[in-house]
């Protein structure tokens, strides 16, 4: 594939952030799906702190359409967050807030295998950690999200 179809193909797993994918194209062929994985999960990694940050923040709060890719509106209805009570609906849009307040960017967490309620539970559980071990819990999470995109994708 030249760059424009490999970025078309594969440039949304990382979610409203192509530049991975452009970035990564240059590291092929890769052997396999984890080989291309590791190429732009090594690209987010070197990238500076900035670009780091706004792939954190392109993401969408979990509980919320505005902005969501087709990706993230499967995962979290997967998840069972498109059918939460209205309790647990305001509970997860008060924590939601809290974190997002108190670290700039919104909780990240890859949904797939996951309930409503383990998210609930992780978010309430995160939101009291530090800045630092957030934004790295943050990529991390943001890292198996595109693992799981790149394997639909692929697959």
């Amino acid at each position: 594939m030249d760059l424009a179809a490999f970025v078309a193909a594969v440039g949304s797993a990382f979610e409203h952030s192509p530049w991975v994918a452009e970035r990564a194209w240059n590291h092929r062929p890769f052997a396999d799906l984890p080989s291309m994985h590791d190429a732009m999960t090594r690209e987010v990694l070197v990238a500076s702190r900035d670009e780091q940050l706004a792939l954190v923040r392109a993401h969408p709060d979990l509980g919320r359409r505005a902005r969501m890719s087709v990706a993230s509106q499967g995962e979290q209805a997967g998840a069972g967050l498109d059918r939460l009570t209205p309790q647990q609906y305001d509970r997860l849009c008060a924590a939601n807030a809290r974190y997002r307040d108190r670290f700039g960017f919104p909780f990240l967490f890859a949904v797939k295998g996951s309930t409503a309620s383990d998210i609930l539970d992780a978010l309430d559980a995160r939101v009291n950690g530090t800045w630092d071990t957030e934004f790295d819990t943050a990529l991390s999470q943001v890292f198996r999200i595109a693992k799981f995109r790149l394997q639909e994708l692929v697959d």
